[in-house]
């Protein structure tokens, strides 16, 4: 069997972190595995790990190149002969409509959050098949497109627990890290994703400022990079830190995310949007590390309030300081709760069923 995955990109993220999994998972069970793209880091890792990665952009909204664009991916779809296209997102979603045409094969979608209800969220309810990754997001497409239940297989996103066990940790790493940002013998609170707005890094900033009164060996790690797109909001991050004086650390984009969770003492997901799912919230999880996350969205089936987490009110900063310093002294089995629950093995077996009753 062959499978494509389309998304925009193959940078940094829940949705292409989980492609590149689900990539090499399917390579090992004897699949044929094809990712489309615009390109980015993770293609390296894609390719060393044996699918094949064809670079196509579909991810620019540019309705002027989309002609041309649709007629590219068309001419690869056809070279390619998939038996099963797995799309991921909507700008490639829709030129998958137009390119599809005339040519055999099933397409699966996953739909990964609570995107705006209009027209052009409605394509990726459109596939042959439709993967929602909580039954959160099956509720919404039910009630916003009226999707029928027999198209729809909610398959939560799995967790690589051979990448995120305590026990297979890169120490070196781990140690050079502390060494480079100071970060010995420091309370380390983390917020890992991507440097946009819906993450509400303001809030996270602002706890860290409190928390300094009454604990000042804190450190607050934003973890992750920033889009051209976002580089004034990136700027007033850094402007709103040392204006509050807050003892925050930028850390760019980094490749060793378990290392990071495990290091920490907390990690903190301060998102003004749901959370589809939490996949961030699940891996630090999987390290032991316990977790303060705003409460509402896919974190409310993750995260077990009072044992391995807490929640806090949106947006409220002193709230979000007490939760904190109250998780700090949690202690659970965070590696058998999300291997029981929430693995990469269940997840990776409930997509290739998807594929076969389709193929």
């Amino acid at each position: 069997m062959k499978v494509v995955q389309i998304l925009p990109e193959l940078n940094e993220g829940g949705v292409e972190r989980g492609c590149v999994e689900l990539a090499r998972e399917l390579v090992k069970k004897g699949v044929e595995s094809v990712v489309i793209s615009k390109g980015g880091k993770l293609v390296e890792q894609l390719e060393k790990e044996g699918s094949k990665h064809i670079e196509v952009d579909v991810c620019s909204k540019n309705p002027l190149s989309a002609p041309l664009r649709i007629y590219r991916l068309r001419e690869v779809l056809k070279e390619l002969r998939a038996d099963v296209v797995h799309v991921r997102s909507r700008v490639p979603a829709w030129m998958l409509f137009f390119a599809k045409r005339g040519l055999d094969f099933k397409v699966i979608s996953t739909v990964h959050g609570f995107n705006s209800v209009n027209f052009y969220s409605r394509i990726m309810t459109k596939a042959d098949r439709v993967i929602c990754v909580s039954g959160a997001i099956r509720e919404y497409i039910q009630k916003h497109y009226n999707t029928p239940s027999g198209k729809i297989s909610v398959i939560p996103r799995g967790i690589d627990l051979v990448r995120f066990n305590p026990d297979n940790l890169d120490s070196s790493f781990m140690v050079e890290f502390k060494r480079r940002f100071d970060l010995e013998g420091k309370f380390i609170v983390s917020s890992v994703g991507r440097i946009t707005g819906l993450k509400d890094f303001e809030t996270f900033i602002k706890s860290i400022a409190k928390i300094q009164k009454i604990q000042d060996d804190v450190v607050g790690l934003v973890v992750g990079g920033a889009r051209e797109d976002k580089l004034e909001y990136f700027d007033g991050l850094k402007k709103l830190a040392e204006e509050l004086n807050a003892n925050v650390k930028f850390v760019g984009s980094q490749t060793k995310i378990a290392e990071i969770y495990y290091l920490s003492d907390v990690v903190v997901s301060s998102s003004k949007k749901p959370e589809s799912f939490g996949r961030s919230v699940a891996e630090a999880l999987a390290l032991g590390t316990p977790v303060v996350a705003s409460e509402h969205g896919g974190v409310l089936d993750i995260i077990r309030d009072e044992e391995n987490g807490l929640f806090f009110k949106m947006g409220d900063a002193e709230d979000l300081a007490k939760k904190i310093l109250k998780a700090s002294g949690m202690r659970f089995d965070g590696y058998g709760y999300v291997k029981d629950n929430f693995s990469l093995e269940q997840m990776v077996n409930k997509t290739l069923m998807v594929y076969e009753e389709l193929a």
